[in-house]
């Protein structure tokens, strides 16, 4: 069985929700003859780079994307796809930035272009017009679009945009059977932690503005005046964790967080939760909040997270407008019994083995349509027949 490699394009490969979907599927798929590479823009360590590299897979450094430094990025693209031939299939997950790549991947004359969607907004800062403009250029380039959730595919290529097709949405699965209840798995966190039999709430995400863990510890503050015991769980790294630190002891509540930092056992830790919040600003549709609802947490949310992430009906969403009094209210209301809900998942396409299955049926369906026709197209070109295969590629 021949080796198809896929260049996947991320920012780098640590243990972020879109970095964690790629590597569950990247696990099912190595099975299949589908090997991935990774085209990273850190050149920092990540931290899934050590099983990358044991499952075969090659790692590539290219310059960070920042305004002002697009034409030394764009040079390097250019040099890098003259000298790696081998790549019949990009995959790129950089938002609007994947713009750039897949359009110097299509002058090299790679046929399996694919743009995937991981968010739903852009934040307002400087580099806010050149993302817009990245935006507009993805939305004219040729290549079949992805996305998490059908939110996060109208957000980046445009709800009418017909010249695009509509996009593929590819869940953010997991592999449901690691987050099967275990009452004894649930004890032994519990005890680690000294919670036994107090109110255990969760959060896993990058401390970055958009997850807005400032916010989330103002309301952990006011459910604490209701429930002085209750304990708060932070897991995941960022350049906004000392700050977030320096908020809880402001705010007094220091010795009722406790955080994690970056952990590679999510789905255990799960297990000793009793809710799961998530106050975003923005999201796609987030691999935690799926996790979540794979360990039949329920869980509150902003209602910045699109409806899509309801796959349980144990999510409740609220305002972020909404008073924070409003907040601990329905934290302190909310039934905190777990339930089964690996059928309910899998039914809406969550569980990682069957999405694997048609990721690669759509990844062996683009390399033997860019086979075919790739011998006629020439560095630049765009063959129609092409376009056709690509835009039908669906599942």
């Amino acid at each position: 069985m021949e080796t198809i490699r896929i260049l996947q394009v991320v920012t780098a490969m640590n243990r972020g929700g879109l970095e964690t979907m790629l590597m569950n599927y990247y696990r099912q798929l190595k099975k299949g003859g589908i090997q991935f590479d990774f085209m990273v823009h850190r050149a920092e360590k990540g931290e899934y780079d050590e099983e990358i590299a044991a499952l075969g897979g090659r790692r590539y450094v290219m310059p960070a994307i920042r305004p002002g430094g697009y034409r030394s990025y764009f040079a390097a693209l250019r040099s890098f796809f003259e000298k790696h031939r081998e790549y019949g299939i990009v995959h790129a997950h950089l938002n609007e930035n994947s713009a750039f790549v897949l359009k110097a991947a299509k002058e090299a004359g790679i046929t399996g272009l694919i743009a995937h969607s991981h968010m739903s907004d852009l934040e307002w800062d400087y580099k806010l017009p050149f993302r817009l403009y990245a935006r507009a250029v993805l939305r004219s380039q040729p290549g079949l679009p992805m996305a998490c959730s059908a939110r996060a595919g109208d957000w980046l290529y445009g709800r009418d945009n017909k010249s695009r097709g509509t996009p593929m949405v590819l869940p953010n699965a997991v592999n449901l059977e690691e987050y099967t209840r275990d009452d004894r798995v649930r004890l032994a966190v519990r005890r680690e932690l000294n919670a036994e039999n107090r109110l255990v709430l969760g959060h896993v995400g990058r401390f970055c503005r958009q997850k807005n863990h400032d916010f989330l510890l103002r309301v952990f503050r006011e459910v604490l005046a209701e429930n002085k015991d209750a304990l708060l769980l932070l897991a995941g790294d960022g350049p906004l964790r000392s700050g977030a630190m320096a908020l809880a002891k402001r705010l007094g509540i220091s010795g009722n967080v406790v955080f994690l930092g970056v952990r590679n056992d999510i789905s255990r830790l799960l297990q000793g939760m009793d809710l799961f919040l998530m106050p975003s600003r923005y999201e796609g549709l987030p691999l935690a909040l799926v996790e979540a609802q794979a360990a039949g947490l329920r869980c509150v949310v902003s209602d910045s997270i699109t409806r899509e992430a309801d796959l349980t009906g144990n999510v409740v969403f609220i305002p972020l407008k909404a008073p924070l009094t409003e907040w601990s209210r329905q934290i302190g209301g909310m039934a905190r019994e777990r339930t089964d809900t690996r059928a309910a998942l899998a039914a809406q396409g969550y569980d990682c083995g069957q999405q694997a299955l048609r990721l690669e049926q759509l990844y062996k369906r683009l390399a033997a349509e860019g086979a075919r026709l790739g011998s006629g197209l020439k560095p630049g070109g765009w063959h129609s027949e092409l376009k056709e295969a690509v835009q039908k590629a669906r599942f």
